[in-house]
């Protein structure tokens, strides 16, 4: 893929060690993981805790979180509070606590979510299904990197949770797919009621129930190659260390298919036996079966020999996106500018002209950094509105502007929020015509800052595009410089460019508006020495 210039680097690691602690509200426990980030971006976990709760069992069950349940959360993060300050760790900078679809889908959420701020004065973030993928797919680089074999090809990346089963599809590295089902090994016990059972017949019933989700997933993932899988621990990393041969601390088990007979045994056997047996805490014996046979059952729909096991887990990305690491929102953007140029090709966009805006509007983000003040994040937005901006007229010339924001809006961009991903579209929608206004309600129902976010991407979007009005590529080589109160850009070896500056003059009001400079274009020659102001 040809690669716009890439976006504004993170700034460097500090030259001393940080602590930072990550928190996961899941759907059988909250885990707590204290990391120190040592002065090359290493994250290495000094402290992992974890202690059982019940939300999962509340949630898939009567749909709300009970009262117990709430004070006995709220009791664990006191006690995790107390372990955190210990290691320094006490700051609200240095804490990020996330919850996932226990707490998501729960009707007394904000109850929830109020009283544990109340009582520990953390707040926590309940995190989309995008962004669970994204710090997923952040936290097995290490491995990908130990496994150059996992860069090449197509690779599934599965976690089965307490109430999802999240599955990601990379392709020489890129992701071209993920998604979440509603597929978990407590969901499952709770939708069935596995307990009034008999042994003979669970597997059965679960197979059923399984399989139907199963062959979605099939129908949905876009490959015909069997691919490699990743099997992430995840919520069941205690069970999977006892249960999965050979796997020990800071290993990556890897499991034969053919001879892996394990979920069906186990999926019979009441919790009691398995605990005696297998020496499981009770929250884990309750689940193991489950998740093993999802894990089994996806393995064999793909087609899979090999199904490799890491204890990688949602918490190790949450650590590197809170620590900044360079190299994390590199990956991340890079990442997204597949999916967009991905997207962009679906619709028979005019690829050039596009990577050419995006290079532009990267190099006006960079220069006019003191005068719009947003970081690395809102560049990579910027970056992918850019890449987007003309994909409308897939639909129709007339009015495009309108339905690349409307093919935005409903396509998925990997790792991006809701929030981001209207931001995104709404900055391709004013790349032309209209600047923003209040009877937009895509751009009212933002909050004040973020409206103001898309007014700056979208007034350096706006010249960007102006600058390649032509669609032939001819600023291929620009300067900036400031005189009093205009921005004066400069293009090398640039003969004519009547279209340049008519495009200037029709959309540079926002651009005007937003920083108060007014645009200047001028041409130079470098044979000639000349310079020409336009």
């Amino acid at each position: 893929m040809a690669d716009p210039s890439a976006p504004p680097p993170a700034a460097a690691p500090p030259a001393h060690t940080r602590q930072l602690a990550a928190i996961d509200i899941g759907a059988r426990a909250i885990r707590l993981d204290v990391a120190e980030i040592g002065p090359d971006g290493q994250v290495r976990v000094l402290e992992s805790m974890q202690q059982a709760v019940n939300l999962g069992r509340d949630t898939f069950g009567v749909g709300s979180i009970d009262r117990a349940s709430i004070e006995a959360c709220v009791a664990i993060l006191r006690g995790f509070r107390h372990v955190m300050s210990e290691y320094g760790v006490t700051s609200p900078d240095q804490i990020r606590a996330v919850a996932t679809s226990s707490v998501r889908e729960a009707a007394n959420r904000e109850a929830f979510l109020d009283r544990i701020y109340v009582a520990t004065g953390l707040t926590v973030d309940v995190l989309e299904d995008a962004e669970i993928e994204h710090l997923i797919h952040l936290a097995i680089h290490d491995l990908c990197e130990h496994e150059p074999g996992l860069m090449q090809g197509p690779v599934l990346l599965v976690e089965v949770g307490g109430g999802s089963t999240r599955v990601i599809l990379t392709q020489d590295g890129y992701v071209v797919y993920s998604g979440a089902f509603k597929l978990g090994s407590l969901r499952i016990r709770e939708t069935l009621d596995t307990d009034r059972t008999p042994a003979d017949r669970l597997c059965g019933l679960l197979d059923q129930h399984i399989l139907r989700t199963v062959n979605q997933m099939r129908e949905s993932v876009p490959t015909k190659q069997a691919p490699t899988l990743i099997a992430l621990a995840g919520d069941m990393e205690n069970a999977m260390r006892r249960l999965v041969p050979g796997w020990g601390p800071g290993d990556v088990a890897r499991v034969k298919m053919a001879r892996f007979k394990l979920a069906e045994k186990l999926v019979g056997m009441p919790p009691e036996k398995l605990m005696q047996e297998h020496h499981l805490p009770p929250q884990d014996a309750e689940t193991a079966g489950q998740a093993l046979l999802i894990y089994d059952r996806v393995a064999r729909a793909f087609g899979v020999r090999d199904m490799l096991v890491t204890a990688c887990s949602m918490r190790r990305g949450l650590l590197m996106k809170m620590a900044g690491i360079p190299g994390a929102t590199t990956r991340f953007a890079d990442q997204l500018a597949h999916s967009a140029v991905t997207l962009g090709r679906k619709y028979r966009f005019d690829e050039r002209h596009s990577l050419q805006v995006a290079s532009l509007a990267l190099e006006l983000f960079r220069e006019l950094q003191a005068e719009h003040g947003l970081g690395p994040h809102h560049a990579v937005l910027l970056r992918t509105a850019a890449i987007l901006h003309d994909i409308g007229a897939f639909v129709s010339n007339t009015g495009h502007h309108k339905h690349s924001m409307y093919l935005i809006l409903n396509s998925e961009l990997f790792g991006l929020t809701h929030r981001d991903n209207t931001m995104v579209a709404l900055v391709a929608r004013y790349h032309r015509r209209s600047e923003p206004k209040p009877t937009h309600p895509e751009y009212m129902a933002l909050d004040r800052n973020s409206r103001m976010i898309v007014s700056k991407l979208a007034a350096l979007l706006r010249v960007a595009d102006a600058l390649d009005r032509s669609h032939l590529q001819h600023a291929r080589t620009v300067s900036f410089s400031r005189e009093e109160q205009r921005f004066i850009i400069t293009l090398t070896d640039v003969e004519d460019v009547t279209l340049e500056r008519v495009a200037i003059k029709e959309k540079g009001n926002l651009f005007e508006n937003m920083f108060g400079l007014q645009i200047a274009l001028r041409t130079t020659q470098t044979v000639k020495g000349s310079m020409y102001d336009a």
